[in-house]
């Protein structure tokens, strides 16, 4: 498996965003600095992954594209925010979630990453269309997030299950 953070930066520039809002952890580290790095992004740090929901939600009214881009144990964090921004507001927002614990989804794995097993059934309660995307082969997978986010006006997600190199 390889998700290439250059890949995935295009494919977010070629749906217009303005603005990437979220916290940066070890999954998504390298992906982080080349966005930083785009004069044409705004990057925007948090301090709790929450914020990136409400921030996002008033760049969506400001008429900016926003993407939340976050670790999976801060999606459980946010949950709130994103039902009282993204859900309640009916804001088309696209998530990139970065998958921690994935590879302790395998059943071969003793010990599971409870995070991972708590991740794709938190989705699904919540009603957000999501697609696990493993390498670089399935970058349309962001395409379509886009485009159910904004068909539905809600949240839709990639959730990213490698470390982006």
């Amino acid at each position: 498996m390889k998700l290439t953070a250059s890949k995935i930066h295009k494919a977010l520039k070629e749906q217009g965003i303005t603005h990437v809002v979220g916290l940066p952890d070890n999954l998504s580290r390298v992906f982080f600095q080349g966005l930083v790095e785009d004069p044409e992004i705004e990057v925007i740090m948090v301090c709790r992954e929450g914020e990136a929901f409400a921030i996002a939600a008033g760049l969506y009214i400001g008429g900016k594209q926003a993407v939340v881009l976050i670790q999976n144990t801060g999606l459980l964090e946010a949950g709130d925010a994103l039902r009282g921004t993204a859900w309640n507001m009916r804001i088309p927002q696209a998530i990139l979630l970065c998958y921690r614990g994935f590879k302790s989804l395998d059943p071969e794995v003793e010990r599971k990453d409870s995070v991972a097993v708590f991740t794709e059934p938190t989705m699904k309660a919540w009603g957000i269309p999501f697609e696990v995307m493993r390498d670089d082969s399935e970058l349309a997978m962001i395409n379509r997030a886009f485009e159910r986010a904004q068909s539905s006006s809600k949240p839709a997600a990639v959730i990213m299950a490698d470390t982006i190199v």
